[in-house]
């Protein structure tokens, strides 16, 4: 998850007066997204793995806990 301006390539969506910007391809595949706020920090989920994002990461830590 990142800013980013929205793109002819993006659907935007509008969830409790955040918006939120996402591929169209990407969406399709993904068919839903889970976005939460917890005392970490955001969490996204969806119904398929997308990985953890901390691949680079290679110790436990902030980023890979």
């Amino acid at each position: 998850m990142t800013l980013d301006e929205s793109k002819d390539t993006d659907k935007l969506y509008t969830v409790e007066n955040f918006q939120y910007i996402v591929n169209k391809d990407f969406m399709e595949k993904i068919k839903s997204i889970k976005v939460d706020f917890t005392p970490m920090g955001f969490k996204v989920s969806s119904g398929i793995d997308v990985g953890s994002g901390c691949s680079s990461c290679s110790t436990a830590g902030s980023c890979c806990s």
